[in-house]
């Protein structure tokens, strides 16, 4: 198995961001079982850059929580690189908030939501929703966190 996570952190807040080691986990709870090798890149933004990158790419003119970047190698190269996920910790700050959620259960989920992104999972469709919700809920109770879905 030879799987790497790029940690790039661009707040003036990072202090109160989980650590290298939590992110770390995270995303390889997501990854077992499903891809034995490649690197995700997490970036954590600011609103401004989400806001950009969310208008850019999604059509909506606001940051959210996180977006993810999944990377598609062209035909013939070899590349270990899933994707990209851009996280916004002022954005998951408030979520977790609003949501009576510890922050760090909120950062657990918002990580592994995007992880799941990066391996094609979608919740645009109500089937693929099901199928995605009940993922993360299994993953989140590995790591003792209850269900995210359950007071939303």
């Amino acid at each position: 198995m030879n799987r790497h996570i790029d940690l790039q952190i661009d707040v003036d807040n990072s202090a109160a961001l989980p650590q290298p080691e939590q992110f770390e986990r995270w995303v390889q709870t997501a990854l077992d079982g499903r891809i034995d090798r490649g690197e995700i890149c997490i970036r954590i933004v600011t609103p401004e850059e989400s806001q950009t990158l969310n208008r850019e790419y999604r059509g909506k003119d606001r940051p959210t929580n996180v977006l993810s970047f999944p990377f598609e190698a062209p035909p013939g190269v070899p590349v270990d690189l899933i994707g990209d996920l851009a996280i916004c910790a002022d954005v998951v700050e408030q979520e977790a908030q609003e949501q009576n959620k510890t922050v760090t259960d909120h950062w657990a989920h918002m990580v592994i939501h995007g992880t799941l992104h990066l391996l094609g999972f979608d919740h645009i469709k109500d089937d693929e929703a099901e199928v995605m919700e009940a993922l993360e809920i299994e993953l989140l109770a590995q790591l003792g966190i209850a269900d995210p879905y359950e007071s939303a």
